[in-house]
C-alpha cells in the first residue's frame, strides 16, 4: 500500500491551510492574480473547502484549504480526500508542530479508505511531511484509527470471533505482548457464563481474549470491549432495518484494540490489560431465551428480559475479571444502546462515570481533539427498574425510559464500589461523510480517551 506521506518532494504544490478570519491576511501578500482567482471563485475559506490556484503556464500554482480553526484537526482531510495525484506540502509559517501532527493526522485520516472488496483507488495524492511533526506519532494514530475501522468495516461473515481473534494476535506480536484465549466451551461455560451463554446457538464459538503488556508494577490500565460480530437480537429478534449494519456491534471491541495499539506505540508507562468477549448472538437450538435466568461469572443471577440486551451479559462477566487485575482506572467500550443514541445523537460518545475527576479530564481533549464526549448520571434511584421478581437483577428494563441509564447501572453491578470505571456507550459508526470521517466504522472515543491517558500517565524516556 502507497504511503500517504512522503520525505521530501522537489514538485510539491503548496497547501495553504486559510480560515475565514485569516484569509484576508494570507491574500495581502498573495500574488494579485491569486486575489482575483479567489474573488472570481467566490471562495471564503468555508471549513472543508478547497480552491486550486492556477499558474500562469495552466498548472497548479498552489491549493486554499479552508478550515475552522476551532477544530485544526481537520484542516486538511477535504484535500487529502479530493485533490488529484501528486505531492503537496503544507505551508507551516503560521503552525506550531502541535498543529502541524493534527493536521496530518487529518490528512491520514482523510486518506483512509476500506476497499478490501472492491478495486483499489489509482495512486492517491501525498503530504511531505511537515517540518516540525512527530511522525511516529502520527502514524500511530492513523494506523491505530485505521485498525479500528477496517475492523468494524469487515462483513461480519468475515469478522466472527475466531477472525477477531486473529486480529489481536496480530497486534500482540507487532508490540510484543502476551496473549491469552480462552475458547473451550466447558471453560467458558464456567468462568464466562454470561458470554457462553449469549454465544452458544452460533456455530462460530464464543471466545474471551485477554491480552497484557508493559511493566507488571506500572499502573495497571484496563480496557473491556463488547466484541457481539453480529447481532440477530436472538430470540427478540431484530427487524430487517435494525439488524443491517450489526456487523458493527463489535465496535467496542474494536475501538480498545486500536487504543491499545496507541498506547503501546507511544510507549506509555502503565500495565495495559485488553479483555474482549467475542460472540456472535444467533438463533439456533442452544439460544437462550427470554424468561431464563443466567448466573454471571461473580455469582449474581440475572433474569433474561430480553435476549436483544446480550451485550450488558457479555460485558458483565468481563467487568468481574477486570476488576481482578486491581486497575488504576477501568474502561468499558460498547454498542450498548439505542438510547444512547436518542440522548446524545450519532456523532457524540455517551460515558458514565462515578470519577468525576476522570470525567473533567476528558474534557480538554475531546475539545482538542474534536471528539466528543457527553457525560451522562448513574442515577442511583433508576436501579428500580432493573428489579427482578425471580433474581437478582433483570438484564432489561422494560420501562422504556432511561435506557442508557439503566443499562450502565446493570453494568455497575459487575464493577467492585472501589475501582474507578468509565463506560462509553458509542455509535462507532458514521452515518454520514465528513472530512476525515467517511462513512462506516468510526473509532469514537479513542482520541480523547487517549488523550487523557497520555496527561495522566505521561510517556517514558
Amino acid at each position: 500500500m502507497d504511503s500517504d506521506f512522503v520525505a521530501s518532494s522537489d514538485t510539491a504544490i503548496p497547501l495553504i491551510p486559510v480560515s475565514r478570519e485569516s484569509l484576508p491576511v494570507r491574500l495581502e501578500s498573495a500574488p494579485e492574480s491569486w486575489r482575483k482567482w479567489v474573488e472570481a471563485s467566490d471562495f471564503e475559506a468555508e471549513p472543508g473547502a478547497t480552491l486550486r490556484i492556477p499558474d500562469a503556464e495552466g498548472g497548479l500554482a498552489a491549493v486554499l484549504a479552508g478550515f475552522d480553526a476551532e477544530t485544526p484537526i481537520w484542516m486538511l482531510s477535504a484535500a487529502a480526500e479530493t485533490l488529484g495525484t501528486g505531492d503537496y506540502r503544507l505551508e507551516t509559517d503560521f503552525l506550531n508542530a502541535d498543529v502541524q501532527n493534527l493536521a496530518a493526522i487529518g490528512w491520514g485520516l482523510g486518506r483512509y479508505r476500506y476497499d478490501t472488496y472492491r478495486e483499489a483507488q489509482a495512486r492517491a495524492p501525498r503530504l511531505v511531511w511537515p517540518e516540525d511533526a512527530d511522525q511516529g506519532r502520527v502514524q500511530a494514530f492513523v494506523d491505530s484509527i485505521g485498525l479500528t475501522r477496517d475492523l468494524i468495516n469487515t462483513p461480519a461473515a468475515d469478522m466472527m470471533p475466531a477472525n477477531l481473534v486473529l486480529k489481536a494476535r496480530e497486534l500482540a506480536e507487532e508490540f510484543g505482548s502476551s496473549l491469552h484465549v480462552v475458547s473451550d466451551s466447558d471453560k467458558l461455560e464456567k468462568d464466562f457464563p454470561c458470554i457462553q451463554a449469549v454465544g452458544a446457538a452460533s456455530e462460530h464459538g464464543a471466545r474471551v481474549i485477554e491480552m497484557t503488556w508493559g511493566a507488571p508494577d506500572a499502573p495497571s490500565l484496563v480496557l473491556v470491549g463488547k466484541g457481539v460480530c453480529f447481532d440477530s437480537g436472538g430470540l427478540n429478534l431484530k427487524p430487517g432495518n435494525s439488524m443491517r449494519q450489526m456487523k458493527k456491534d463489535m465496535g467496542g471491541a474494536a475501538i480498545v484494540l486500536g487504543l491499545a495499539r496507541l498506547i503501546m506505540a507511544h510507549n506509555l508507562p502503565v500495565r495495559l490489560t485488553v479483555l474482549i468477549g467475542a460472540v456472535e448472538n444467533a438463533i439456533g437450538a442452544g439460544a437462550f431465551r427470554p424468561g431464563d435466568v443466567l448466573t454471571a461469572r461473580n455469582g449474581k443471577r440475572i433474569e433474561v428480559d430480553n435476549t436483544d440486551a446480550e451485550g450488558r451479559l457479555v460485558l458483565a462477566d468481563l467487568l468481574d475479571r477486570a476488576a481482578s487485575f486491581h486497575p488504576d482506572v477501568l474502561v468499558d467500550f460498547a454498542t450498548l444502546t439505542g438510547a444512547a443514541r436518542v440522548a446524545v445523537g450519532t456523532e457524540i460518545s455517551a460515558c458514565f462515570t462515578q470519577d468525576e475527576g476522570w470525567a473533567r479530564a476528558l474534557v480538554e481533549p475531546a475539545r482538542e481533539w474534536d471528539d466528543p464526549v457527553c457525560q451522562l448520571p448513574l442515577h442511583a434511584p433508576y436501579r428500580y427498574l432493573l428489579d427482578s421478581d425471580v433474581a437478582d437483577i433483570v438484564n432489561s428494563s422494560t420501562g422504556g425510559y432511561a435506557g442508557a441509564i439503566t443499562a450502565a447501572l446493570f453494568l455497575q453491578e459487575f464493577v467492585p464500589d472501589d475501582t474507578t470505571w468509565m463506560h462509553f456507550d458509542i455509535m462507532a459508526f458514521n452515518v454520514r461523510a465528513r472530512p476525515g470521517r467517511p462513512k462506516g466504522g468510526e473509532a469514537m472515543g479513542l482520541r480523547a480517551l487517549f488523550a487523557a491517558f497520555e496527561s495522566r500517565y505521561g510517556q517514558v524516556g
